[in-house]
Parts: structure tokens; sequence; C-alpha cells
């Protein structure tokens, strides 16, 4: 039996380039050949449209340009998430630095629990309103 690939995880955004760019400084990603950003000056004609970025294992990530995406407000339900992504660190120590890295790139912090003995998770919004968590995973 044969099954359908995964090619993407697309991502639906005001700002292509933008999007791309927070994620591509968050995960260490890198754009896909023909995809990076033009030079200073130059029409970004790709950037409003579709991009790709590559990580490691071929996992790719994928920004959409859609003018009239409306930011999700969870955990308030008018705007429910509709997709998350999940990552995780090593460390809680890894993960309060990860938050500090993940603010200053322009996301917000949504949910806070790492404080828990668990699995200590903070959940953030990104400069499109899509909300990832970052978490400690063993």
């Amino acid at each position: 039996m044969s099954f359908p690939r995964l090619q993407s995880i697309v991502l639906d955004t005001p700002d292509a380039r933008g999007l791309a760019e927070f994620y591509r400084h968050l995960l260490g990603f890198t754009y896909r050949p023909g995809d990076e950003p033009p030079a200073p000056g130059e029409d970004d004609e790709k950037g409003r449209d579709w991009l790709v970025l590559v990580g490691d294992g071929g996992v790719r990530l994928a920004f959409q340009q859609e003018p009239e995406l409306k930011p999700t407000t969870w955990p308030d339900q008018q705007i429910p998430q509709q997709l998350h992504l999940d990552t995780s660190v090593s460390s809680v120590a890894e993960l309060d630095r990860q938050h500090e890295r993940a603010l200053s790139l322009g996301a917000t912090l949504r949910f806070d629990r790492s404080d828990d003995p668990e699995e200590p998770l903070r959940v953030y919004a990104d400069p499109a309103g899509h909300t990832f968590c970052i978490f400690v995973a063993s």
C-alpha cells in the first residue's frame, strides 16, 4: 500500500517574507534555493506569494500570502487555533533561553507553564498570530 508523503506544513500569513524570516531565525532553517530574500532595493516578488524554508531531515515550512488572515486569539476561543507547531528543547534553562529569543524575534507569549515539573512549556503567537509551543522533552 502506498501513502501520500507530507510535503510541507503551510502557514497562511499577511506577510510571507516577514513570517518566513521569523521562523528562519527561530528554527535555524534555510530558504529553498530561489526563495532567498532579494538584494536590497530589488523587488521581492516571491515574498508576496509563496516561500519555503527547509530544516534538518528535509522538514519544510511554507508561507502563503493571505492578506485577509485573522490571527488566532487562543486561549480565548473567539478565533480558535486551527494548527500549531510543537518544538522542544532539552532543559528548562534552554526553554528560558529560547523564550527570550522568541520574544526578541517578535513572538507574543500566550500561555506560560514553564514551572510545571512534568512538562514545562510556553505557548506563543508568531507575528501572524499562529500559535506554537516550546516545551522541555527528554
